[in-house]
């Protein structure tokens, strides 16, 4: 038996999770590192903390397997995009922590890019919308933030990267500097067609050419683990953005085909083949994979800021529940909402409105709102997101999608997805494996290594675990989309004026 370790580096946790050649979980681990909120609309981690936590939870998931290093075929990296971290080439260590993809600090940067009209053409090129979301304004704020550091980048001192990038130097120990096509799409920096660097949007965003990373193919060999990390040499083969290492886990290997990942975030792609498609609907046009020599594959994207975090919140922040699956019980000892709406934008609104100074907000309480009716109403105001990436996909596409392949931990939650169904008005399939992020990372690394011969030899891996069929009226839909539509305009321009301030 032959067995790959995905390393699954999330927004709030870092996970190992080694799968046999059967596509099974054999061995798990996972540990919570801390989220830091300097100032309002500002995420940081400590880059070190995610690197520690990751070699941890490595070491621990080979150990739960009971697996000899020496078995294990290959290394997936997976991981959350657009954070970006830079550090010193000499010694390792980050000039600062690691800005996350939900940071906001950079609106005023993009909000400018945007008065001086170059959006369009920004777009064009990366597929991508200005917004903070992405990477290229988070290195050029460190840069310029950190004294000495633009200056220390120009003689070439400093590198930058996303997690990945920076996972794979730790992991190799400083040898390889180099990225996928996958996070590379997702800096604004990569011209999406000819998968490189792009001249001009480096100077745009004025980020130095000295501290990137090489771009290379999902599957490329990216180096070695030494034998000092987990008592073998272990083969790095794969690296992939973690959405797209979903879509690839949930085999949508043919155009049309899409997923949602209910993770901290909600994140829906449609592949669309070998040609990108430039989306009309404020969606995001994006690369799905690249393996080998073989052409780029193509998808669709919709981003929601915040899925189950909100639900985290619900825990940490209004200590409602005790721990994220509480939320069902509670939310389940309601009938309904009783009018209360929830939208969580409390780092913006992602696709398909993109409003960086949104919040979020709580609407329709009254002297008898519970905190049942808030948990309600929030898992409610995901599946709503979710339904507006949907929206806007189908536009796009030009037609209705069949089902909805959906996996993530919120995922668990039939609650959740029985409104998601009944929001979409089309099926919901969750698979038994519901950890396609990694899953998507073992197949790729797998697939280079010669554990599978090619992605129709793993189609009988898939199972499903549930289906969930759509049970609301057309019009109790429609009614209850047009109420969200209410709610999400007054979340709406709440911090204008004020973002990254």
């Amino acid at each position: 038996m032959k067995y790959i370790l995905a390393l699954d580096q999330g927004t709030t946790s870092s996970r190992g999770i080694v799968f046999d050649e059967r596509g099974a979980i054999c061995g798990v681990a996972q540990k919570e590192f801390r989220q830091h909120f300097p100032q309002s609309g500002w995420v940081e981690h400590d880059a070190e903390e995610i690197w520690q936590t990751q070699l941890e939870t490595a070491r621990q998931a080979i150990k739960n397997a009971r697996v000899a290093a020496r078995h294990i075929a290959a290394i997936g990296i997976t991981n959350q995009r657009e954070t970006t971290v830079v550090w010193e080439r000499s010694t390792g260590r980050p000039i600062a922590n690691a800005i996350v993809w939900q940071d906001r600090r950079t609106a005023p940067v993009t909000e400018r890019l945007k008065r001086d009209g170059v959006e369009a053409h920004v777009s064009r090129i990366t597929g991508l919308v200005l917004d903070p979301y992405f990477s290229a304004t988070k290195i050029a704020w460190i840069l310029d933030h950190v004294p000495g550091a633009r200056a220390r980048a120009e003689k070439g001192e400093l590198a930058a990267g996303t997690v990945d990038t920076w996972l794979l130097w730790k992991l190799t120990g400083g040898a390889v500097h180099a990225t996928d096509v996958t996070n590379a799409s997702r800096t604004s920096l990569m011209n999406l067609r000819a998968q490189a660097w792009d001249p001009e949007l480096l100077k745009l965003f004025d980020v130095p050419a000295s501290v990137l990373p090489e771009i290379r193919a999902c599957d490329a060999t990216f180096g070695v683990a030494p034998a000092e990390l987990f008592g073998a040499e272990v083969p790095i083969r794969a690296m992939v953005g973690d959405q797209q290492a979903a879509l690839f886990g949930q085999l949508c290997t043919r155009p049309g085909m899409a997923k949602n990942t209910f993770g901290t975030g909600c994140f829906m792609l449609m592949q669309v083949g070998e040609q990108a498609v430039d989306s009309r609907n404020h969606l995001l046009s994006t690369m799905a994979w690249k393996r080998g020599d073989a052409a780029a594959t193509y998808a669709i994207e919709g981003s929601v800021f915040v899925g189950g975090s909100a639900i985290q919140w619900l825990r940490d922040g209004l200590g409602i529940i005790r721990s994220a699956p509480d939320v069902n019980a509670l939310a389940s000892s309601v009938p309904d909402a009783d009018g209360v709406m929830m939208v969580p934008a409390f780092t913006g609104l992602g696709a398909p409105h993109w409003d960086p100074t949104a919040r979020g907000v709580i609407v329709g309480i009254s002297r008898g709102t519970k905190a049942a009716h808030i948990a309600r109403a929030t898992l409610e105001g995901i599946a709503h997101q979710v339904a507006d990436l949907m929206q806007a996909m189908t536009a796009d596409a030009g037609k209705a999608l069949d089902v909805l392949r959906v996996d993530g931990g919120a995922s668990a939650s039939d609650m959740l997805m029985q409104m998601q169904a009944d929001l979409l008005g089309v099926p919901v399939e969750r698979p038994k494996v519901v950890e396609s992020t990694a899953q998507g990372a073992a197949f790729m690394a797998g697939l280079a290594v010669g554990v599978w011969s090619d992605p129709s030899q793993i189609e009988h891996i898939r199972r499903i675990d549930r289906t969930f069929a759509p049970v609301w009226s057309a019009d109790r839909r429609s009614a209850a989309r047009a109420q969200w539509q209410r709610a999400i305009e007054r979340s709406r321009r709440w911090d204008e004026g004020k973002a990254g301030t």
